[in-house]
């Protein structure tokens, strides 16, 4: 009886650590990030310090009247070229899901934003991979003042559930 409890407690704990949901990501942590930024690497260092899962989504917020998302290949991204889009996002307020892992890249689509660092590129891990076995290398995540941004775990329904239930059983 005590092995089932302790196995129950372990299979909880287990679901409640590794269960999670997509998240909105306010992309560089604060409205109208998606300007020319203080400095060319601004928005990459950003990036960096936070982990994107399948299933994200970034959200741009900018002026949709003098600004646009243009979702580009690594070569455009690399050279500012803003002819051949994968995509455009002309709204101000654009939701991309991440629905792939590896790198996704975004520049501006106003004339020279992107050369003075009005660009992003973002590293989506795979589902194999767990935040909390980031390589050593990867710097801490800076503190999030945005909410829709700011948890980097957040419960799925199941592992509360689960974890409910194996404490109900002592």
């Amino acid at each position: 009886m005590a092995s089932s409890r302790f196995f129950i407690t372990i299979l909880a704990l287990t679901c409640f650590l590794f269960t999670s949901e997509a998240k909105e990501i306010l992309v560089g942590g604060k409205e109208n990030s998606w300007s020319i930024p203080p400095s060319p690497d601004f928005l990459n260092l950003w990036a960096e310090k936070t982990r994107f899962r399948i299933g994200d989504s970034l959200i741009f917020k900018f002026d949709g009247t003098t600004d646009s998302v243009l979702q580009v290949t690594r070569d455009d991204y690399n050279s500012c070229n803003k002819s051949k889009p994968i995509k455009e996002y002309k709204d101000g307020n654009t939701k991309i899901e991440l629905s792939r892992s590896g790198a996704h890249y975004f520049i501006s689509g106003a004339d020279g934003n992107c050369e003075k660092g009005e660009k992003l590129f973002v590293v989506v891990m795979s589902n194999k991979f767990k935040s909390f076995n980031a390589p050593a290398s990867a710097p801490a995540p800076a503190p999030n003042q945005n909410s829709a941004a700011g948890d980097e775990f957040k419960l799925g329904f199941m592992g509360v559930i689960t974890l409910l239930a194996g404490f109900a059983l002592f």
